[in-house]
């Protein structure tokens, strides 16, 4: 357990712990659910997922101005897991696919709640020169209950076949572990109370100290262009990150059963959970661009990868997918929150995390029209292409990154 850091952070990333625990325990299961148990077609599918994600992209930019304009990130966060715990069982209730609908756009919406102030309650625990770090050990606690969640719903398919409402109620107990932890969260500071800052250090010194009083630095919306150049850039790979679902999708299509599909899961999800904290505190000393472009440029060459790939060689693929993630989610974070304002921190990740949800959310279609229309490998070489092109137009950015650099990680 890391001791330096905040007592917050550490709740924080045993929160997230149990509801992915309980999410994934959830997740495999609906398909099945809502195909064998209630005759939905598969299209019905595709609708309740579309629309969920809209809704978190949605939500995560309202919650986090909402969370700035009060004052409070706490009520949020509390909010967002217990509706999440509350679509568990609600799903069991379902007899018609509608029900179903509700219960995951209930889970969606928590998700849209919590995750803006969430990640702004992390960034206001901490000094910025340690955001990597903690940013990274929240994505290991949150993969690492991805991973224990799928474990318990390869078990129970196994030795409960067919109670699907029974399985969606035991998905319940971790939920109802994540809301206790929650009420052991405390704010950080009062409303109106200047937040801890660490200007990014493309600023000039009189734009840095502007940001330092509060007062909003010039730029749309009252962010700097450093914090818009780098947005723009994390969305322009968000682009090639089609939906996880395409690789499973993928390996199957070569041949996999679906134990092996799990499995794949598994190692990409146990390569993501172990690499994040170290790949953060690595990015907190040596600097958080070339992390993150190192990330995109291994994320490349998986997708080239996956689209050319047979299926033996996908084993390999699967971890390598799972460092590339390492390398660029948190990492990503952190670099996204050394550009804010102190007083703007839920607004300005409300807006990073829209953005980022809108644009993935988009390459999904894409990639789905791709897949019909053009064959399997055709999403993969978009999304390579896509990562590449990203990795491209960091490095032509690199005299003014190096120059943020130079003085420090940001």
């Amino acid at each position: 357990m890391p001791q330096h850091l905040p007592k917050p952070v550490r709740n924080l990333g045993w929160i997230s712990f149990f509801t992915d625990v309980a999410s994934e325990m959830v997740y495999p299961v609906v398909p099945l659910f809502l195909t064998a148990a209630l005759g939905a077609p598969v299209a019905v599918l595709g609708l309740i997922e579309g629309v969920a994600e809209a809704i978190v992209s949605v939500m995560k930019g309202l919650s986090g101005w909402h969370s700035d304009k009060v004052g409070k990130r706490v009520p949020h966060i509390r909010l967002g897991y217990g509706l999440a715990a509350l679509s568990k069982p609600l799903m069991a209730l379902a007899y018609a696919w509608p029900v179903v609908f509700l219960a995951r756009a209930t889970d969606r919406l928590g998700k849209g709640l919590r995750t803006t102030a969430r990640d702004a309650m992390i960034a206001d625990a901490v000094d910025c020169r340690i955001a990597g770090r903690a940013f990274g050990f929240h994505r290991m606690m949150d993969t690492g209950g991805a991973i224990v969640g799928v474990l318990f719903a390869l078990l129970l398919l196994k030795y409960l076949p067919g109670e699907y409402r029974l399985i969606f109620l035991l998905a319940g107990v971790p939920g109802l572990a994540a809301i206790w932890l929650s009420f052991r969260l405390r704010e950080l500071r009062r409303a109106g109370e200047p937040a801890r800052e660490c200007p990014a250090p493309e600023m000039e010194p009189k734009k840095a100290a502007a940001v330092q009083e509060g007062t909003p630095a010039e730029g749309l919306l009252g962010f700097s262009p450093a914090y818009w150049l780098t947005l723009s850039l994390l969305m322009l790979f968000a682009f090639a990150n089609s939906s996880d679902t395409l690789l499973l999708l993928r390996a199957k299509s070569l041949g996999w059963d679906d134990t092996q599909v799990i499995l794949g899961y598994l190692l990409f999800n146990l390569t993501y959970a172990l690499s994040s904290y170290p790949l953060g505190i690595l990015s907190d000393r040596i600097g958080r661009w070339r992390l993150l472009v190192g990330g995109w440029a291994l994320y490349s060459a998986v997708y080239f990868g996956f689209s050319a790939s047979n299926g033996q060689s996908i084993w390999l693929l699967f971890p390598l997918y799972g460092l590339s993630l390492g390398l660029t989610e948190g990492v990503g974070k952190a670099l996204i929150s050394g550009h804010i304002p102190a007083e703007r921190k839920g607004a300005a990740l409300g807006v990073f995390h829209m953005g980022l949800g809108c644009t993935a959310l988009a390459s999904s279609v894409v990639a789905g029209l791709l897949w019909d229309n053009m064959g399997p490998a055709a999403p993969f070489r978009l999304g390579g292409a896509v990562a590449l092109a990203a990795v491209v137009a960091a490095l032509c950015l690199a005299p003014r990154l190096s120059k943020a650099e130079a003085s420090g990680p940001v």
